[in-house]
């Protein structure tokens, strides 16, 4: 979709741009281009194909949860910012803290928020098993959301210990979520969650899936297990 397209679609579904809103997206496009060409950052570069793929995918989250009830979120893997920053701008009194393992892309999200004129933000480069483990973001999160990083099961491991009880996980999956669901059940309930909604939707022709998670109870202080183990003995 044209941008035109993108602010028509968000405005069907309550979302009504402004025009601060409007150049913050326009700029984002800009800047993720730019420094594309020495990062590695993302395969989509048509802008049309940014606009929907990137911008409005992460939106669509907003569709199915109400952003205004949580405060303090954790995007694990964001890449280039998705969907996190996007959401930070339609909602900017999120406090969005993102995890990433590649310190040129944190480098990045600062420089980047920083452009945006974006406040109240926290880009940290460890790996999400190490924050998971650590004090400080253990367990303190209202929400975590991941995009694109990982099978559902992994995912699990990595978000719900930063996850609080009684806070949600949201894991943004395209195709093939009822196999993943199935595969990740014990790993969910493991590690203190519970499987509420999977809210199903298309972008154009392409099927997207938000699959919202609870966390219930605490998480077991052995996970998430020391960084590179939940990809190489994932819980099933």
């Amino acid at each position: 979709m044209n941008k035109e397209e993108f602010y028509k679609n968000l405005a069907t579904n309550g979302i009504n741009l402004s025009d601060k809103q409007k150049k913050q997206f326009e700029k984002y496009f800009e800047l993720v281009i730019y420094w594309n060409e020495r990062i590695n950052l993302t395969a989509i570069t048509n802008e049309e194909e940014f606009y929907t793929k990137h911008f409005y995918d992460s939106l669509a989250t907003s569709f199915y949860f109400d952003f205004s009830s949580v405060e303090n979120i954790c995007d694990v893997g964001s890449g280039a910012g998705f969907p996190s920053i996007p959401l930070k701008i339609i909602f900017p009194h999120l406090k969005v803290t993102i995890v990433d393992s590649l310190n040129k892309r944190i480098k990045f999200l600062n420089l980047l928020a920083e452009e945006l004129g974006l406040d109240k933000y926290n880009f940290i480069h460890s790996r999400a098993e190490d924050l998971g483990q650590n004090k400080e973001y253990r367990e303190s999160f209202d929400l975590v959301t991941a995009r694109a990083v990982a099978r559902l099961n992994i995912l699990a491991e990595f978000c719900l210990p930063l996850v609080k009880k009684g806070g949600n996980f949201i894991a943004l999956k395209s195709q093939k979520s009822d196999e993943e669901k199935l595969e990740a059940k014990k790993a969910i309930a493991l590690l203190g969650g519970k499987l509420e909604e999977d809210f199903e939707f298309f972008i154009g022709e392409e099927e997207r899936h938000i699959l919202k998670i609870k966390k219930t109870k605490e998480t077991p202080n052995k996970y998430p297990r020391k960084a590179g183990s939940p990809v190489k003995k994932p819980i099933l």
